[in-house]
């Protein structure tokens, strides 16, 4: 069964985020629909820089530009979302603009937090296919699992599935390649010195 959204529901546009307080949440519209969020936790934050780095890295040797949140990224007035972390390669430069990317970024990563997760796998996941996103790593957090969606013919086809003990790569950036374990943020064990 279909769920339909109020018609007499307001619905949110890019310029209605500017009116609202800095205020450490995290607000995104889909659909004209607001969506808020709190702070995430540590994990999930180090999960965040560990990726942020290997891209910046990637960067560094190959060009493009990596952002970790927040920025927005704008499909449209009603389609405006932060994800934690995405690239855009050189040969897409033109969407960066001065205060969000404009249009798909080539990779985008959602980290999972526990009252994120359905806005993530579902909502998050239709919006960046709806809009061209070649590729979109799930992860999870929870399952310590990456979820790697892939861009074919329009649709995302079922993931591919990566754990802790594997190596994170993408057909989006070549030579690009991280252990699962530092996407996940998962430490590891201190060495003796």
């Amino acid at each position: 069964m279909a769920i339909t959204a109020d018609p007499a529901a307001r619905r949110y546009t890019y310029a209605d985020l500017a009116t609202f307080p800095d205020d450490h949440l995290r607000r995104e519209i889909i659909d004209g629909e607001l969506i808020v969020t709190a702070s995430p936790i540590t994990r999930h934050q180090l999960a965040v820089m560990n990726i942020s780095g290997h891209l910046f890295v990637y960067r560094r040797e190959h060009g493009g530009q990596v952002y970790p949140a927040p920025l927005d990224v704008f499909f449209a007035d009603d389609n405006v979302v932060e994800p934690d972390v995405l690239f855009v390669r050189a040969d897409n430069a033109e969407r960066i603009d001065k205060k969000f990317i404009r249009g798909a970024p080539n990779l985008v990563v959602e980290v999972s937090s526990p009252s994120t997760r359905r806005l993530e796998l579902v909502r998050k996941r239709e919006l960046y296919q709806r809009f061209g996103v070649p590729e979109y790593w799930y992860v999870d957090l929870e399952a310590e699992r990456v979820e790697i969606y892939a861009l074919s013919e329009g649709v995302y086809p079922p993931p591919t599935l990566k754990y802790p003990d594997q190596e994170l790569t993408s057909s989006q950036l070549p030579g690009f390649a991280m252990p699962v374990a530092e996407a996940l943020g998962i430490d590891p064990e201190p060495t003796a010195g």
